[in-house]
């Protein structure tokens, strides 16, 4: 086997669910192969490193041994070697904050004041995230 397409690759070795999940993640621009976009018919030879853009986290593989048929977990390590940064999978983990605004039952809509107030809680929340 001398190639093998990107969305039956990726499903082979476990980064999406299914096929259709690889092929829509190739249209919309998720998936780069050598850095650049790719179809979901692009071959794929040995030696290509493939990002796959999922959520917050870009996921690096570089491509090892060719396969097309699903893989169990403990096999994909032989067909695809995983060089995701650190820093990526630590955003897997990041402390998730939540907030809650609560308004008196009857009060009605929140008037322009209410509203400014409301953006500018909001603005200072995120703001702390970014230091």
């Amino acid at each position: 086997m001398e190639s093998v397409r990107i969305d039956k690759y990726l499903w082979s070795i476990r980064a999406f669910k299914t096929r259709s999940e690889a092929t829509q993640a190739c249209k919309g621009g998720k998936v780069r192969v050598n850095g650049n976009d790719v179809k979901a018919s692009k071959e794929l030879k040995v030696g290509d490193v493939i990002s796959v853009r999922k959520g917050l986290v870009t996921y690096t593989y570089q491509v090892t041994e060719l396969v097309e048929k699903r893989q169990g977990a403990k096999n994909v390590a032989q067909f695809a070697e995983n060089l995701t940064p650190a820093e990526e999978l630590n955003k897997l983990v990041r402390p998730v904050e939540t907030l809650v605004f609560q308004r008196d039952p009857g009060s009605g809509r929140p008037t322009k004041k209410d509203r400014r107030q409301l953006d500018a809680a909001l603005s200072d929340f995120y703001d702390s995230f970014d230091e």
